[in-house]
């Protein structure tokens, strides 16, 4: 069995949190796409684990953890988040001969591209990932499993580097020192080399066990789907993680999908329901809405029901978790958004350009002392309707609402 957790808006929205509450249900937890630019907060007894690479299984003792092909992995943060758990967790670690290396080269691209742009860059977090994507599609990438040659390997990227000597020129790239670089990858080599294996063929031989894959960013950020160029490289929706882990679409059992109680973005791009003012600024305060991998600030608004639909639709949601509910609580009005304007006319589904939309919302009444609440029946009864409400207009049962940062703060309905 194989089931499937997807992020519903722009990303960050507590998949970790459901992924490391589900974990010990499941045998096997796969990340099947995007790198380090993703980052997963889970809180266990008050302590709190920063996640970028390690699926968010890793806290369960007795999950198999999968780093699948469409993933891109940036070895140096790997390891380091190997080390920061202990190196007890090799033992029930695997990592896709398939999938591509991001290298330093990758993330001084990055960095060059978005300082070129100016008022017009992404967002990106400078991490490489794009860059990395890049070369996999232009099918001159680096693959975990060619780390078994450092020589070849090496050949390969000397190559690599002299055919693109003049775009490094006009970025300011400086080549690296190839006796440096065979340190480096030797390094990997050391540290990760013999969890390096064909993933896929280890979950086709698994297929009798229970399988949780783990999506990073989310819907809204699909490189396909989402808000075009303002997105991730990867294909961040349920189809996309079977791609990136090699499962056939037949052996998907369910799908959740998680969204927040309100809206969050980092970097730029469209963002329909974003506040600007006191309100934005109180969500951002109350939830600690600050990213996982850069620390950046995020961008704030009310509940998108028309994205959230939209992203339900995509990726075939049997149900959806609400997190941080919380977060709300205190607020005398809560604002939905249940429709866009785009010239003056009103539609109910999400276009491919959000760039002149403008919300439709209606308000609901607010609540209070919704925090660390356990049970449905102990909720606010503003908060149920709030709840009820979202359900009704995204079409889909919402099983899961988180009402505090801790695993133990959530009710199941």
């Amino acid at each position: 069995m194989v089931d499937l957790i997807v992020g519903l808006q722009w990303g960050d929205e507590g998949k970790g949190k459901i992924v490391d509450l589900s974990a010990k249900n499941y045998d096997v937890v796969i990340r099947s796409q995007g790198g380090h630019n993703a980052g997963h907060t889970v809180v266990v007894d008050g302590k709190k684990y920063a996640l970028h690479l390690l699926p968010s299984g890793v806290l369960n003792p007795n999950a198999v953890n999968v780093i699948g092909n469409g993933v891109v992995v940036y070895p140096k943060q790997l390891i380091k988040e190997i080390k920061n758990f202990g190196e007890e967790i090799k033992s029930k670690l695997l990592i896709s001969d398939k999938a591509h290396m991001i290298l330093d080269h990758h993330i001084a691209i990055d960095q060059a591209r978005e300082k070129l742009r100016g008022k017009n860059a992404i967002g990106t977090t400078g991490r490489g990932i794009g860059p990395a994507y890049a070369d996999k599609i232009a099918r001159v990438g680096v693959r975990m499993g060619e780390l078994k040659n450092i020589g070849k390997l090496l050949e390969k990227l000397a190559a690599y580097y002299e055919m693109n000597k003049e775009y490094f020129r006009y970025l300011d790239i400086k080549t690296p020192d190839m006796n440096e670089l065979k340190e480096e990858l030797n390094y990997y080599k050391e540290e990760i080399g013999c969890l390096i294996t064909n993933t896929t063929q280890y979950l086709w031989d698994n297929m009798d066990k229970n399988m949780l894959l783990e999506g990073a960013q989310a819907t809204l950020l699909d490189i396909d789907h989402g808000t075009y160029p303002y997105v991730t490289s990867s294909n961040t929706i349920a189809s996309g993680a079977l791609t990136g882990s090699g499962i056939a679409p037949k052996n998907l059992n369910k799908v959740t999908g998680i969204a927040k109680a309100y809206t969050t973005r980092v970097g730029n791009g469209p963002f329909p329901t974003e506040d600007l003012g006191k309100t934005g600024d109180r969500i951002r305060k109350q939830g600690g809405e600050f990213g996982t991998t850069t620390g950046r600030p995020r961008r704030c608004g009310w509940f998108d029901v028309v994205a959230a639909k939209y992203a339900v639709t995509l990726n075939g949601c049997d149900e959806v978790a609400i997190m941080k509910l919380d977060v709300l609580d205190g607020f005398e009005k809560i604002k939905v958004c249940v429709g866009y304007e785009i010239n003056g006319s009103e539609i109910d589904y999400f276009p491919s350009e959000l760039e002149n939309v403008k919300p439709v919302y209606v308000e609901l009444d607010g609540w209070d002392k919704s925090i660390n609440v356990t049970e449905w029946k102990d909720l606010p009864q503003n908060a149920q309707k709030y709840i009820e409400f979202i359900e009704e207009k995204i079409g889909t049962k919402i099983k899961y609402v988180s009402t505090g940062a801790d695993r133990n703060a959530t009710i199941i309905r």
